[in-house]
Order: structure tokens, then C-alpha cells, then sequence
């Protein structure tokens, strides 16, 4: 590869690795983060919460930082947690996988993300996934020098984000490797239907393709149907690498422990590649992840529940604000349509929100290949405490009072 330190721009594109790259700069998080630094506007832009996990976690990691646990732990991650994870996914979703062979922990599920596409995919090959996706989807595609074919959620007359089922058929093909899912689903907030999933699998049976899922928001869901892993649809279990982690589910975003299961085949190709991307990580943290995996049903519960009471908050606020609102069914965001207060371009509303009322969003229309499907949106994330998105809908309305 190039030293791209030394090389000109008119040189870049010679190596086709660095070609495939540099449409990724930095991310829309950290420019709107550091806009929100800059202007001291209140952040809803980033998903990340603004208070601490389970204190039985906290005092976990406490116990293993003073016990000695600061060393590298084994590559596919502690006994402890592997057999946590195991347990926790019988228990709420009676999958069964095997500890020592179908478990991999990783440092958050982004890498999981990106070690499980550059192991299962060649140049050429071609990864089916649903936008707007989060953008590590698009930068892992393209590293491994694979396509994607995005098949594009819009909302419906409900309001719902739904897809056409014939534009999933005709995106896959005799190239096709796998299907990236993402359910519950960032940034839409969507929850993808029994229907919708089997229709997902029937696909990748019919075509003999992977599915890579990614379910790190698998707790918080805000419906009655609540989630269905695909790995638990008949003849997906053996072809799924199912993703998750603990940051989303115990507040704990910057600890980076994700994990990923499935059968052995795929889980020892995903490992061969991780083991050279952070070859381990974060020793401590690993224990304490196995206590709050074994917590008592009603911390899920409970947590969802007050996720639950802040979306309404949130969903309230923007409506009273005079967005057009899409009421998530699960995940930390909210999106809105920014068309009924005269906005046309989200990235031009958001750049600008900040100085307007002293809110930070992400416009959603850079997580599209179809821009123009996602122009009027923005995301909101609601994983903040209540008096933080009181104060955030209190400057948000002032966009709905008439000046002069």
C-alpha cells in the first residue's frame, strides 16, 4: 500500500484501496459533536446517553481493575463473558450457541461489523443492506473492495419506515454474499415485521447467501411485537453471524465490548481477521459485562420502559416544535421531517440549527445513496435525561414562534 503521507492527491487514486476510501472523511457524529462543543448547544445529535449503566456493572469493573484483570485478555474474549453472552441469548431469545467456537467478543459491535464483511467478502462481491445505514456499513463495504445494494426504507401512509419488497428481490443477484440487517434499525428508529425478516430469509436461502445482523439495540424496542433475531427464522441460524454489544443496553457506549455468534465456520473467519484489527481489548470491562448480562428481567424492562417515557418527550416536543415526526418503534432516535418549517436540506438545517436555537441534530440524508430520499430528515436521540430534552424542547419551539 501507498504511504499516503508522501504520495500527491494526483497519486491517491493509483492504489485502489486509498481510491475506495477517500469518499470517507470525517464523520457527520464528529462534526456535529464538535459543533455542539463549539456552540454549547444541547446534543441530541450523537447517540451516546448522558448518565451510567447498572451500578452492579460499575462495580464490577471497579472489583476487576483492583483484582488484577489489566492484561490481555484471551483473543475471543473471557470465559466469563463468552458464557454470559451464551446464557443471555437462551434465555431472552432461545437461541443456543456454543461458548468456545460460536462466540467471539470484539471491541464494539462497528468492528464486529467490519471484521465479520472483510472476512466473508471479495472484491466484487455484493452486500445487500437497508438505507439510510449507519455509516460504518458503507466504509466496511468498501474496504473489503465490495458493492453495496441498498434497498431504500421510506416512510408509509402510517407513518411507518417500510421497503418494497420487490426492490429487496431485485437487489439480489448472482453476486451477492450477504445481507447486512440492522433491527432494530439506526437511524429510522424501525422495527423490522415477522414478515418483513422472512422474507429477508427466504431470500438468503434462495440465493445462498450470509446475513450479518446487527442487533445492538435488541432491548429497546417500544412495540408490542418486540424483537425477533433473524438467526431464529427455520435455516438461518447456520448461515447468520448475529451482532451485539453492551454499550446501547447497560449506558455504557465507550467501553466498546460487542460480541458475535454464530456457527463456528463463521465465527473462526471472523476472528482470524479481528485478532489483526485490535487483536483484544478491554480486559476489566469484560467481566463486568458478564454481570450485567445476568441482571434480573426487570432492569430490561424497567430500562426500555423509561426509553419509552423519554421518546414520547422527545416525539411531543418536535411535533409541538412543528416538525413532521416519525415515532421510532425502538433504538435512542427520533427522525423528523423538516419540510412544514421551510427547511429543504438537512445538512443546511442542521449546520445551522445550533445558531438558530441552540439544539445539535444529524441530518440523516448522509447515511442514503439515494441523497434526495433523505434530504428533509434529521435525527434526534432521546437517550438523554428528562431535563435535558426539557430544555432541548424548550429552544426547539422557539423555530415555531413568529419573529418580527
Amino acid at each position: 500500500m501507498a504511504d499516503v503521507t508522501t504520495t500527491t492527491n494526483a497519486d491517491v487514486p493509483t492504489d485502489p484501496l486509498v481510491a475506495r476510501m477517500r469518499p470517507f472523511g470525517t464523520t457527520i457524529f464528529a462534526e456535529m459533536s464538535a459543533l455542539a462543543v463549539r456552540t454549547g448547544a444541547v446534543n441530541l445529535g450523537q447517540g451516546f446517553p448522558d448518565s451510567d449503566g447498572p451500578p452492579e456493572m460499575l462495580a464490577a469493573a471497579v472489583d476487576a481493575l483492583r483484582g488484577g484483570q489489566n492484561q490481555y485478555p484471551p483473543g475471543p474474549g473471557i470465559p466469563a463473558l463468552r458464557t454470559a453472552i451464551a446464557a443471555h441469548q437462551r434465555r431472552f431469545w432461545g437461541l443456543e450457541y456454543d461458548p468456545d467456537g460460536e462466540i467471539v467478543v470484539t471491541a464494539g459491535a462497528t468492528e464486529a461489523i467490519a471484521a465479520a464483511i472483510l472476512a466473508l467478502c471479495e472484491p466484487g462481491d455484493e452486500v445487500v443492506c437497508f438505507e439510510p445505514y449507519y455509516d460504518s456499513y458503507a466504509a466496511s463495504i468498501a474496504l473489503a473492495g465490495a458493492v453495496r445494494r441498498p434497498v431504500t426504507l421510506r416512510p408509509d401512509a402510517d407513518g411507518r419506515y417500510a421497503f418494497d419488497p420487490d426492490a429487496l428481490r431485485a437487489a439480489f443477484g448472482p453476486r451477492t454474499r450477504l445481507v447486512l440487517l440492522n433491527s432494530p434499525h439506526n437511524p429510522t428508529g424501525k422495527v423490522f415485521t415477522p414478515d418483513e425478516l422472512r422474507l429477508v430469509a427466504e431470500l438468503c436461502q434462495e440465493h445462498g447467501t450470509y446475513a450479518v445482523t446487527d442487533e445492538v439495540y435488541e432491548h429497546l424496542v417500544f412495540t408490542g411485537t418486540g424483537h425477533v433475531p433473524l438467526a431464529t427464522l427455520p435455516g438461518m441460524r447456520e448461515r447468520t453471524l448475529r451482532i451485539s454489544s453492551a454499550g446501547k443496553t447497560f449506558s455504557c457506549t465507550g467501553w466498546k465490548i460487542g460480541w458475535a455468534s454464530g456457527p463456528a465456520a463463521l465465527v473462526s473467519a471472523l476472528l482470524r481477521v479481528k485478532q489483526f484489527l485490535t487483536f483484544v481489548n478491554a480486559a476489566p470491562l469484560q467481566p463486568a459485562v458478564a454481570v450485567a448480562l445476568a441482571l434480573p428481567d426487570s432492569y430490561y424492562t424497567g430500562f426500555a420502559d423509561d426509553l419509552r417515557q423519554r421518546r414520547d418527550q422527545l416525539v411531543g416536543g418536535l411535533a409541538g416544535a412543528g416538525f413532521d415526526v416519525l415515532t421510532p418503534e425502538g433504538t435512542y432516535f427520533v427522525t423528523a421531517d423538516i419540510t412544514p418549517l421551510g427547511g429543504t436540506d438537512g445538512v443546511e438545517f442542521c449546520r445551522s440549527l445550533p445558531e438558530r436555537c441552540g439544539v445539535v441534530a444529524v441530518p440523516t440524508q448522509v447515511f442514503y445513496d439515494d441523497v434526495a430520499a433523505g434530504r428533509p430528515l434529521i435525527r434526534f436521540a432521546f437517550c438523554k435525561r428528562p431535563e435535558v430534552l426539557t430544555e432541548a424542547v424548550t429552544r426547539l419551539r422557539t423555530l415555531a414562534t413568529p419573529t418580527g
